[in-house]
């Protein structure tokens, strides 16, 4: 595995093709707010894309459906480059809610697999390592973008490249400019 961080431009590394790009929602909120930054998407999706021809890009949430502030915000995102795939959130009797998406993704990541050269994977979740397998037997790249304190050995050690949020996040951040 190549370490992106280690290329002085990880887009000059390899012909990257086509890419095609899969957002975890909550793995990227948790991690902006560890990192202490709001993400832009509009950058993000510039920085991932950068210099390569976009198949698709992917946005996977859980959604509270009375929450009127993420209903706008799907559909900005909507409305500027991503595909929202969505799935309402589930409360448990502990009080504890979640959306788990990875089968999602994992579905996703498989059926386009011959349409993208190389798949980004916004997450650090190691339930996803098994498909970064399969995709990369399929004959694509594929590049693991997340906080490194929150990402799976077995899901960098499978990836083709990694690179830590906290090294790009002075480009990804509403408060940067687009670099």
């Amino acid at each position: 595995m190549l370490n992106t961080n280690s290329c002085l431009n990880r887009f000059n590394c390899f012909d990257r093709g086509r890419v095609a790009i899969f957002i975890d929602g909550a793995n990227l909120f948790y991690a902006a707010l560890q990192l202490g930054i709001e993400i832009n998407y509009t950058f993000l999706l510039h920085y991932l894309t950068s210099n390569s021809r976009l198949l698709r890009s992917f946005f996977y949430t859980g959604v509270d459906p009375k929450n009127e502030k993420q209903q706008s915000f799907l559909l900005w995102m909507r409305r500027n480059g991503y595909r929202v795939v969505a799935k309402d959130i589930a409360q448990f009797p502990d009080g504890s809610k979640k959306a788990n998406l990875d089968v999602e993704i994992a579905v996703d990541m498989m059926t386009l697999v011959d349409h993208y050269d190389t798949a980004v994977l916004v997450s650090g979740d190691g339930d996803l390592s098994y498909v970064v397998n399969a995709v990369s037997y399929k004959g694509a790249r594929v590049e693991v973008v997340s906080l490194r304190s929150m990402t799976s050995d077995s899901l960098i050690n499978c990836a083709d490249y990694y690179t830590d949020l906290d090294l790009i996040k002075e480009k990804i951040q509403k408060s940067s400019s687009l670099r």
